[in-house]
């Protein structure tokens, strides 16, 4: 029929966050280097902004450089982030490490807390991400 539109269904509900960034290639190199993600989908303006949907494992996620006309800003322009991210991931030590030495800020070590294993650590463009995993039932 003319002037229908098909809708695709999505296969799954998900929330996947857009981190808003200054210096978005360095961003996504930062977050390869600190958390072995992927590259999914990559698009590069003229005037150097990039807009990329990254993954870690099954985990989804889009950094983009920041734009203040369409109210989208960077931790560093807030001076500060409204959102912490939680990276829960089987090993937390070793991804706790990884982000450290591509360069993070440790905002306290992995340790045992409320039933999990989790440290904190702060990126290099601001976003604070926890990075962790459950160690008893209660906490899951």
């Amino acid at each position: 029929m003319a002037g229908q539109r098909t809708v695709v269904p999505t296969r799954s509900t998900t929330i996947e966050p857009l981190l808003s960034v200054r210096g978005g290639a360095h961003a996504i190199n930062f977050y390869v280097s600190a958390f072995s993600a992927r590259v999914i989908m990559r698009v590069d303006a003229e005037n150097g902004d990039v807009v990329a949907r990254l993954t870690v494992a099954n985990a989804t996620f889009w950094v983009a450089d920041e734009s203040p006309a369409h109210q989208n800003f960077s931790p560093e322009s807030l001076a500060g982030s409204t959102t912490r991210l939680i990276l829960t991931v089987d090993d937390p030590l070793t991804v706790f490490d990884a982000a450290v030495a591509a360069g993070a800020t440790v905002i306290s070590p992995v340790a045992e807390d409320y039933g999990w294993l989790v440290g904190r650590v702060v990126d290099p463009f601001g976003h604070h991400w926890e990075i962790g995993k459950p160690v008893s039932d209660d906490a899951q």
